[in-house]
Formats: structure tokens, C-alpha cells, sequence
């Protein structure tokens, strides 16, 4: 049994795409279910969000036997024009998460 997180507060820096990725990045066989419970939204728009890293190429989701893995890919531009020039990589190092989780680590 998992204990229970405080809750959320009512507006955060980072947005539920970094919050997914985060998590995934720091436990990249962690199921979505945990990930949703993590983050304070639904399982469902975790699969959302999943798709739309997978579809930026930020995610790389294998499959391991009845679970995924999810692999972050470092060398993505940021989205926005604001951060284009930086890379997932340098905002997952910002944010402390080991280059072991990437592509390249």
C-alpha cells in the first residue's frame, strides 16, 4: 500500500507532461497507475500524456514480457520557443534525474 500524497497544490512551475516524464525518467518500469497516483491526475491522462512524449520522440516505450519500460530520449529540443535551444537532457539534469535513465546514459 502506497501512502498517500498532500495534496496538490493549486498551481505548480511544471506541467503534467514534465511531472510524467519526470517520473518515468527517474523509474522507467514504474506502471502508469503509479505514475498518475504520483502526478494527482487520472490513469487515463497519463496514457495521453505517454502518447504524446512517444509521439515527440521524447519517450521510447519497449515492452518487458507483461510491463513497459519507458526510455527518455535527452537530445529532444525543448518545445517552446522560449526554451527551444535547451534539450530534455538539460532539463531532466536541472531537475536532478540521472543520465542512466536516457538514451545516451
Amino acid at each position: 500500500m502506497t501512502t498517500p500524497l498532500p495534496p496538490a497544490p493549486r498551481w505548480t512551475f511544471l506541467t503534467n507532461h514534465t511531472h510524467v516524464l519526470l517520473c518515468l525518467a527517474r523509474r522507467p518500469d514504474e506502471t502508469l497507475r503509479r505514475v498518475a497516483e504520483q502526478v494527482g491526475i487520472t490513469e487515463r491522462a497519463v496514457q495521453r500524456i505517454v502518447r504524446d512524449l512517444e509521439a515527440g520522440g521524447v519517450l521510447v516505450r519497449t515492452r518487458q514480457g507483461r510491463r513497459n519500460r519507458y526510455v527518455v530520449n535527452p537530445a529532444v529540443p525543448l518545445r517552446h520557443p522560449l526554451e527551444a535551444h535547451h534539450t530534455v537532457g538539460e532539463l531532466l539534469a536541472l531537475l536532478e534525474v540521472p543520465a542512466s535513465s536516457t538514451l545516451n546514459g
